[in-house]
């Protein structure tokens, strides 16, 4: 016995059928709204002559991002955030400290001609800004300083396309992000942190 694709989802499917590829021409910018978890890799490093392993954990924040075209389907991007906030714990002691950072990324992003779907990859600079440093538990009393740092970054992803102008994106981010510790002034040594970022956002392009 055949059977039938009810109309709401026969119209559904021919809508998305129909939608018009995202293009992305030289002079075109895009806008993005989203959010990313910032996941830290697991294993970041020893401070203290390899004394104290070191454990950062993960956050979650809105991001923004603009892209302007030099060419077609060839952009600059530049990614911003609301600061991400980690915890900061030594292997055995527990959590002794937090600090907050901004990540802004520079990347050149290549965006393939596919159709309704464009994967996209790209690479970059990353720097990082380290502030509002705490202490709590064993190291509570103590000023801890995290320095900032510059390093690659590469960018891969998705946009769906949704009508002309609009698009949705899911993508991961990696960056390489290692800052140098100190506590009360004295150098404790350089902590790797290292993250994969994972996001979703809406694309606009005007």
């Amino acid at each position: 016995m055949s059977k039938q694709l009810p109309p709401l989802c026969a119209a559904l499917a021919l809508g998305t059928l129909a939608t018009p590829a995202l293009a992305q021409s030289a002079g075109d910018w895009t806008f993005g709204v989203g959010v990313h978890q910032v996941n830290p890799k697991s294993d970041n490093g020893s401070l203290a002559g390899n004394t104290l392993e070191v454990e950062v954990d993960d956050d979650i924040k809105p991001t923004i991002t603009a892209e302007y075209f030099i060419r077609d389907n060839l952009g600059i991007e530049v990614l911003a955030s609301w600061p991400f906030e980690h915890d900061i714990a030594i292997v055995g002691v527990g959590t002794v400290g937090s600090t907050k950072q901004l990540p802004p990324t520079v990347s050149l992003q290549y965006h393939f001609d596919a159709g309704r779907v464009r994967p996209f990859v790209g690479a970059g600079v990353n720097y990082t800004m380290f502030f509002s440093e705490d202490t709590r538990g064993a190291l509570e009393g103590t000023r801890l300083t995290l320095d900032d740092s510059w390093g690659l970054a590469a960018h891969a992803g998705l946009d769906f396309a949704i009508g002309e102008r609009g698009a949705v994106r899911v993508d991961v981010r990696w960056m390489d992000i290692d800052t140098d510790v100190e506590l009360d002034g004295a150098d404790l040594g350089t902590v790797q942190i290292d993250p994969l970022a994972y996001g979703v956002a809406y694309v606009f392009q005007f």
